[in-house]
């Protein structure tokens, strides 16, 4: 790994970010993001790469509820019925930015970052994470929920970003 010194991010964010491009590059994939809590922070980190541009396709970042409907295709029933915060809504987002960016598997994060937002079931730092791939079947869902604790805002969505850069490594990086 090559970390530049003058990067902004931290550093285990950068050296996943690498991992992340040079593994979905090996194997010829391209990966999208959709980020609600993290505002970004992993498609910063991705892009943070030089020549990430031939694995990652693009991401959104859809901080409202109206922007999870409008951008991603998330339905209001769902939001209404589950919340934002809920694996629903991450698996409707991470399969809205499969179809719309057409890469080969989009990773979803949405959250509470804190200092405020949170609740007795999903308190601060409690971040949903889903992971959809082209050609699986719809039904075939890979989703996870992470209770970071009340990191600060900043801890959290580190974090939520290492996470789900965790989730765009191909399988077969995963082995031993």
């Amino acid at each position: 790994m090559s970390t530049d010194p003058h990067s902004f991010l931290p550093p285990e964010l950068r050296a996943k970010a690498e991992a992340v491009i040079a593994a979905n590059r090996a194997v010829g994939r391209r990966v999208a993001l959709a980020e609600s809590c993290t505002g970004g922070l992993a498609a910063v980190a991705l892009t943070e790469v030089p020549g990430s541009s031939d694995v990652f396709e693009g991401g959104f970042v859809t901080y409202s509820n109206e922007a999870k409907q409008r951008l991603l295709g998330v339905s209001e029933d769902v939001l209404d019925t589950f919340g934002a915060v809920s694996i629903a809504v991450a698996w409707g987002m991470a399969h809205g930015a499969l179809k719309r960016m057409g890469a080969d598997v989009a990773v979803a994060i949405t959250g509470v970052a804190g200092p405020g937002g949170g609740s007795e079931r999903k308190p601060v730092g409690t971040v949903i994470f889903a992971r959809a791939e082209r050609g699986d079947a719809p039904d075939k869902m890979v989703a996870d929920r992470r209770d970071f604790g009340d990191l600060g805002r900043s801890g959290v969505r580190v974090q939520a970003a290492l996470c789900a850069l965790e989730l765009l490594m191909p399988p077969e990086a995963d082995a031993p």
